[in-house]
């Protein structure tokens, strides 16, 4: 099988020292909210897999039944660390709401991962919180952490329960050290436009906005940044066996040298945007070139107001199967499908935060861009800037127009939802956005996306 149709199948089944805010004594300020941030180093044993891509270049000849090795089976141990990882946490809260946004350098997340950080955290206790679990998507990160026999083989590797845990660990650690962290602060943002370091992988229009998110204390000294865009972790192919944030850790660690705070990368509508170049040239050169963009973002961001607020809604879905149309070959019969309704869920949740007058969509997976312009524009009038915060909480595959998910290719094949999935989602999402901006709840917990987005 080629090395795309491996990653198709592959991503269609994927369900320094600390870095943190100096504790400084709080100036009182009425117009601030309270803020923590902190970087944790993602200290991986050797030879962990890496997840991302299901390519034979990255598998063992054999399983490793013989166990020579202690944390892969199907796929290669890695060999070093091109770049190191991290699991940054930035907490928020305001008039007695709280989030807490953690961003990991990880392929994607899952919805049983995302539950047993909110288990461990609630076991702190930490009061009610909004966790949102951003994965950058990198595909040179650690696999092995993700249950299940299915996904292991084709990109993650099996489940290595010391690995899973490590993870769980230092995300929970660094949403702790981060609450503890918390002090007077102010929050500005910006929107700037990044460089062509982008492609398209369905030759249209993508979006090149970069927001930015500048948190400093009250006195103006830098606390925290969150930054978020759409490019896919890719410049690294599966040649690569270094363990690696790829492009956007390339960034994200420039950035921090510059400012000496956590800068939290956050994932956008990425389902059709590739990065412009290839290899360790184009990592680094990319990764500076985006860095430079967010530190004119940091430069630029206005002040926003001290608010917090949160809405979620849950949609069911048809069931999950891969078109063979799609993924093989466009002679077969449409109808042709493999379910893989033991993998994935029947449901998606979505969750929309504004933090003062910027808003962010977290969606459990990747988005076309045409959509994800959709649920930006639905902030018109609502809010200042309007952001998708793509791969987290969850991870359910590519989500695209009902024109795009039906014709055979790449992205396509890992549209698994049925080809108008990807609209009634949006559609959820802009009524989450349109909500939040009226300081409403939405109509009803759940929506139905099964029966409408199941027809042909």
């Amino acid at each position: 099988m080629s090395h795309r149709a491996w990653l198709a199948v592959a991503l269609a089944v994927v369900s320094l020292g600390t870095l943190a805010t100096p504790a400084i004594a709080a100036t009182p300020c009425p117009d601030c909210l309270q803020a923590g941030a902190v970087r944790v180093p993602l200290e991986l044993p050797s030879g962990v897999p890496l997840g991302g891509y299901g390519s034979m270049r990255r598998r063992l000849k054999l399983p490793d039944v013989l166990g020579l090795y202690p944390h892969a089976f199907w796929f290669r141990p890695s060999q070093g660390v091109r770049d190191a990882l991290a699991v940054r946490a930035l907490v928020l809260e305001h008039a007695g709401r709280r989030l807490a946004w953690a961003t990991l350098d990880l392929v994607a997340v899952d919805r049983s991962f995302t539950a047993d950080a909110l288990r461990a955290l609630a076991a702190a206790p930490l009061p009610a919180t909004t966790l949102l679990l951003s994965a950058s998507h990198t595909h040179s990160g650690p696999g092995a952490f993700v249950d299940s026999e299915a996904l292991g083989w084709l990109a993650l590797d099996r489940l290595d329960p010391g690995i899973r845990r490590l993870l769980l660990d230092t995300v929970v650690d660094a949403v702790r050290r981060a609450d503890a962290a918390r002090r007077p602060a102010r929050v500005a943002v910006a929107s700037v436009a990044a460089p062509p370091v982008i492609s398209s992988r369905l030759n249209q229009p993508l979006d090149r906005e970069v927001i930015v998110l500048r948190v400093t204390d009250a006195e103006a000294r830098p606390l925290a940044l969150l930054w978020n865009f759409a490019i896919h972790g890719t410049t690294l192919g599966p040649r690569n066996l270094r363990i690696s944030g790829d492009v956007m850790g390339e960034a994200s660690a420039g950035i921090e040298r510059e400012l000496g705070v956590p800068a939290l990368f956050v994932n956008g509508a990425v389902g059709d945007v590739s990065p412009a170049g290839h290899g360790e040239r184009a990592a680094r050169e990319l990764g500076a070139a985006l860095a430079k963009t967010v530190q004119t973002g940091w430069a630029q961001a206005e002040p926003v107001r001290p608010a917090l607020a949160a809405v979620s809604r849950t949609a069911s879905l048809p069931t999950p199967q891969l078109s063979l149309h799609n993924c093989l070959w466009r002679a077969l019969p449409r109808r042709l499908t493999l379910p893989i309704g033991r993998v994935f869920p029947r449901d998606a949740t979505l969750t929309a935060v504004a933090v003062g007058d910027t808003a962010w969509l977290a969606f459990p997976g990747e988005l076309q861009t045409a959509l994800g312009r959709e649920i930006k524009a639905a902030g018109d009038g609502r809010f200042r800037h309007t952001a998708v915060a793509g791969l987290t909480n969850d991870y359910l595959g590519y989500f695209l127009s009902p024109a795009d998910a039906e014709y055979p290719r790449y992205v396509s094949c890992v549209n698994l939802y049925g080809p108008r999935t990807g609209t009634c989602l949006t559609r959820t999402a802009v009524d989450l956005v349109r909500a939040l901006g009226r300081g409403e709840q939405p109509p009803s917990a759940r929506v139905a996306c099964d029966a409408d987005a199941a027809e042909k």
